[in-house]
Formats: C-alpha cells, structure tokens, sequence
C-alpha cells in the first residue's frame, strides 16, 4: 500500500549530511518525496512509497551517525505521486 507521511526530525540535525543521507536512502528503498532544513533547526520530510520503504527510511533517519535524533513526529497524508526524492 502507498503511503505519504510527513516528519519532522529534531536534534542535532542540520549541518551533518542529514538530507544527503535522506536522498541517497530514499532512493535506495524507492521512496520519493522530498527534504528540507527549517529555520528552527529541525528537519522535514515528506516520503511516500511503500509503508514499509517508509518506515524503513524514517529508522535509517534516526539512526543516522551524525545526527544526534532528539524528537520524531510523523503524520499520514494523502500522497501525492511524486516521481523523484528531492533535497529543497
């Protein structure tokens, strides 16, 4: 089943790899979507895909080496059938 969900990951996030590490991930699982840097230090990220391509990308996420994963929110919506996974 194709799922969309929308997480936000907090901690120390931004500034070690963190969306390249998302991409190259995403990729790997066939998940599309996209990631992007907020102004509060955290990371979002919409992926859709296979629940269990996402799920899986979302514990790679946060269990990245560099990033220091503090706080996890994860929201389901509607997908949108993106063709690729994008850093913004």
């Amino acid at each position: 089943m194709t799922v969309r969900k929308r997480i936000i990951f907090s901690g120390s996030v931004q500034g070690v790899g963190f969306r390249w590490h998302a991409k190259h991930t995403a990729q790997a699982l066939g998940v599309t979507g996209w990631v992007e840097n907020c102004y509060d230090g955290s990371v979002e990220m919409e992926a859709e895909g296979d629940e269990r391509a996402v799920d899986a990308l979302i514990l790679a996420m946060q269990e990245h080496t560099w990033a220091n994963v503090d706080d996890v929110k994860v929201q389901t919506i509607t997908p949108k059938r993106d063709y690729y996974f994008e850093i913004r």
